[in-house]
């Protein structure tokens, strides 16, 4: 009886690993392309480590964040750990202008829910929600020009 030997089998495939982040194999190729992940190769087919999942994993959570794939890069490549906390640092303040926002909206939402006005336009409650956008505010408006919710942007894939 003849013993078949399954090499890497630690590693997964493109496949593999593309379902189970919930990302198009092409996105895994444009990250190998733009140096974000090296998976082994095994042939000509792709064969990706634990080291290379956790990669990905990091991607995925730093594009939520809001990082575009140039500073990914930088991150996962910076040569010492002051340049990785200059980047991170960066992302967090955004990030935490970005969360400041998401509460707002939806402190906005759950008072709307508990509105019992039929005109939700008349509820002082409501009204006092949205208090904090009618007064002007440097800050607020560089976080409205650098998140341009019309674009949608959310950087490449």
């Amino acid at each position: 009886m003849a013993v078949i030997v399954r090499l890497n089998v630690d590693m997964k495939s493109i496949g593999e690993v593309a379902a189970q982040f919930g990302v198009p194999t092409h996105v895994l190729r444009h990250w190998e392309a733009e140096g974000l992940v090296t998976p082994a190769r095994a042939g000509d087919r792709r064969r990706y480590t634990d080291a290379d999942l956790y990669r990905v994993a990091a991607i995925l959570i730093s594009k939520e964040a809001g990082f575009g794939l140039a500073d990914i890069r930088t991150m996962l490549a910076a040569p010492s750990a002051p340049a990785r906390h200059e980047v991170m640092a960066r992302h967090r303040e955004r990030l935490l202008a970005r969360i400041a926002r998401a509460r707002a909206a939806l402190d906005m939402l759950e008072g709307g829910l508990e509105c019992p006005h039929d005109d939700i336009m008349t509820c002082s409650h409501f009204q006092g929600l949205l208090a904090d956008r009618l007064r002007p505010s440097s800050v607020a408006v560089a976080d409205r020009r650098s998140a341009n919710p019309i674009r949608g942007d959310r950087g490449s894939p």
